[in-house]
């Protein structure tokens, strides 16, 4: 199921933080970074969908990753930073992280898959596991992340 990882020995994923966790971005998706600024609400939307940024002239949506997730609500700091994610023929997305980290390339080796036999939701949105100088980084299925539905 992780196309990104057939037929490659390894993968680039931009490393954040959101709370005290780390989660890698495969950088496939990543079309910018860009820091916090004014988020223009927009009335009857999800309630992780924060609102509307204009950037270069575009309205992109903007969502709290944190909220998606069933973590507190988002605290900004200086560091942080908006994710400008394109998936695919969609329109671009905002995600809110606390903090963009470094970029890291993990070898295949270097990736445990996961169990989607996992009680907490957010489980769901994470492909596998990755060590990187010790550390473990869980990585972010985008495509689960992105999908519109929320669960009640």
């Amino acid at each position: 199921m992780e196309a990104s990882l057939i037929g490659t020995d390894s993968v680039q994923f931009i490393v954040v933080k959101i709370g005290t966790e780390q989660y890698g971005i495969d950088i496939k998706y990543v079309d910018n970074i860009v820091r916090m600024q004014k988020i223009t609400r927009v009335p009857k939307i999800q309630s992780y969908v924060k609102g509307v940024i204009n950037l270069r002239g575009e309205v992109v949506a903007v969502m709290s990753l944190r909220l998606k997730m069933n973590l507190p609500a988002d605290v900004f700091t200086n560091s942080t930073r908006i994710i400008i994610l394109k998936l695919g023929q969609q329109s671009e997305v905002g995600i809110i992280v606390d903090e963009v980290k470094e970029v890291v390339t993990l070898e295949t080796s270097e990736i445990e898959k996961t169990f989607h036999d996992m009680k907490e939701e957010k489980a769901t949105y994470i492909s596998g596991i990755g060590q990187h100088n010790g550390e473990l980084i869980s990585l972010l299925d985008m495509s689960i992340v992105m999908a519109e539905k929320e669960k009640d």
